[in-house]
């Protein structure tokens, strides 16, 4: 079987995105997968950080072809005018009859729809990995008249796009109402998000006790960008935990500027630039508490956040401002995390309090959302159905 994967993102790209998709082909490989074309992006997720890697890729039956983009600020025009390169290289790439299968991960809609309309051209099935509810999100996070364009266009695109597809996956089981009340029986699978090799294999240090006169060093890392809301609560919560509290926020993304603006005056709050896998897990060491949050918005009761799988890995205390499944899913699965609605600093505050500041052992937690062992059972799902 010959399979098209088709990711905006891939290694060495630092996002969700890429790590899935990388774990995937891997998994694919090793489950007897010959031959796998992999057409993607060079690194281009934050404009703040750049990796080395090669144009055209190939070896053990992988061949790798990343598209260079124009130089962006992750803008709603330079994302559009970004995927717009991206798929017209992809269309150019693929010839009729060439793929057994296509495989699109997506999670902003249009690498799926991407994905559809190239199974079309080359009359393969289509299985589809849908990480966002893109439409369900542009509902709520543009206002006005962009909402109102954007909205019932979107909508069209994805009924368009998942109708085309032969199996889809979903990464959050809050998804599952959204696709079975729009698509009936469409074939559903949920193969979640889970924790990368590079934090199961590494040991984190127990925790030593804290001095009293010591601040709690409190970390966030990931994407700073609108679903994030973190210009809404990192000042607030920050100011209400004074001197007691240390916050470093390392990453990128389009409401970094916001971010930066809005804990301008705050000595315990440091703003850092995206790092590599290697000098995150140090930054993890270092951390005495994790943080995680996203925006007050209807369309984000359905995710599960990707940062949560690697935060659960580290044992570290975990401070999350989500609701919705996030918020189920981190009180059944996850010891020693305390939750709280987003945007609420009071709330932030009363969970920051309950937290128990000591490493927790979360072997079960790993074993179970081993990224490894989802990607081969998924692996094994899109190799063995009768398309």
């Amino acid at each position: 079987m010959r399979i098209l994967v088709l990711s905006f993102y891939f290694e060495p790209d630092l996002c969700a995105g890429s790590f899935r998709a990388t774990a995937l082909v891997r998994a694919l490989q090793k489950a007897g997968s010959k031959k796998i074309d992999v057409l993607t992006t060079m690194p281009n997720r934050y404009h703040g950080f750049s990796a080395q890697a090669k144009t055209y890729e190939e070896g053990d039956g992988i061949f790798i072809r990343r598209v260079e983009l124009p130089s962006h600020q992750s803008g709603l025009v330079d994302q559009i005018r970004c995927f717009k390169v991206y798929a017209d290289t992809v269309i150019k790439e693929v010839q009729v009859g060439q793929y057994d299968l296509v495989f699109a991960t997506s999670s902003r809609l249009m690498t799926a729809w991407l994905g559809a309309r190239v199974a079309r051209k080359v009359k393969s099935p289509l299985y589809l990995d849908i990480r966002d509810i893109f439409a369900d999100t542009v509902k709520d996070v543009f206002s006005g008249w962009k909402g109102s364009i954007l909205f019932p266009l979107l909508s069209m695109v994805e009924r368009w796009t998942i109708r085309r597809a032969d199996v889809v996956n979903i990464v959050s089981e809050g998804f599952r109402p959204y696709f079975e009340d729009r698509y009936g029986s469409l074939p559903l699978r949920v193969f979640t998000n889970g924790v990368d090799d590079e934090f199961l294999d590494f040991q984190f240090k127990k925790m030593s006790p804290k001095k009293e006169s010591t601040p709690i060093n409190v970390l966030y890392a990931g994407n700073i960008g609108e679903g994030q809301g973190l210009e809404h609560i990192v000042g607030p919560l920050a100011e209400r935990l004074g001197d007691k509290v240390n916050f470093t926020i390392v990453g990128g993304g389009g409401r970094r500027k916001q971010l930066h603006d809005s804990i301008q005056g705050f000595e315990n709050v440091e703003l850092l630039p995206p790092v590599n896998r290697t000098e995150l897990i140090k930054l993890y060491e270092q951390a005495d508490v994790l943080f995680l949050h996203l925006n007050d918005y209807n369309a984000f009761l359905k995710v599960l956040p990707s940062k949560l799988f690697e935060y659960a890995a580290t044992g570290k205390p975990i401070l999350a401002g989500i609701a919705g499944y996030a918020s189920n899913f981190t009180r059944t699965e996850i010891e020693n995390a305390q939750v709280f609605a987003p945007c609420d600093v009071d709330g932030g505050f009363q969970a920051f309090k309950a937290l128990l500041l000591e490493y927790t052992d979360r072997d079960q937690f790993k074993s179970k959302y081993a990224r490894r062992n989802i990607m081969q059972q998924m692996a094994h799902d899109i190799l063995s159905n009768e398309y």
